[in-house]
């Protein structure tokens, strides 16, 4: 099974440029990376085996491929230990519901957009919200809290008020990111 997910969906549906085409794979992800790539004659493929993903770059944009996971982390790191998982796994633990949208590339149903948590419905409401408890997305990533202001500030969105809630709450978990990425 093979998806397009996420930022690259979202962005086509907000009519802006897009710069990486992220996919979900269900399966071998770094044989379906390497054939893709070798479709367009392409052998340097970047590979991070322990977290199931590739990438390569080709005529200005950047493919990414992740292998459908789960994922859980400990209280002290924001770095998740990566197990293999569905696609309602993969799709789960996404920070945003705006991020969860994907669209079918199988032969049998090319094109079909799947949209568990109404992605598409908090885009046209220009709502930044959780697939999951903001409590259990934040905790488990802090970095979560600063990219739903940063989604919200550069498209224009606002912030569900359950996020805020959830934000000032897990606030001093984001002592566990790196000043590298805050500020970034």
């Amino acid at each position: 099974e093979v998806y397009i997910v996420g930022g690259f969906i979202r962005d086509l549906i907000l009519n802006k440029d897009v710069e990486d085409v992220d996919f979900l794979v269900v399966g071998d992800v770094l044989k379906y990376a390497q054939s893709f790539a070798a479709f367009f004659g392409i052998n340097d493929v970047v590979v991070f085996k322990t977290f199931g993903t590739a990438h390569f770059t080709h005529n200005g944009l950047n493919y990414e491929f992740v292998a459908a996971r789960k994922e859980s982390y400990k209280k002290s790191s924001r770095k998740p230990l990566v197990s293999e998982g569905s696609f309602s796994d993969d799709i789960s633990r996404r920070d945003f519901t705006i991020n969860t949208i994907a669209v079918s590339v199988l032969k049998d149903n090319f094109g079909e957009v799947i949209d568990h948590f109404n992605g598409i419905d908090d885009i046209e409401k220009k709502i930044i919200r959780t697939p999951l408890d903001p409590n259990i997305t934040f905790d488990d990533d802090p970095l979560r809290i600063l990219r739903a202001f940063r989604f919200a500030s550069q498209l224009n969105f606002s912030v569900d008020e359950v996020i805020l809630k959830s934000a000032e709450e897990l606030r001093e978990r984001l002592d566990i990111v790196s000043q590298e990425r805050k500020t970034d």
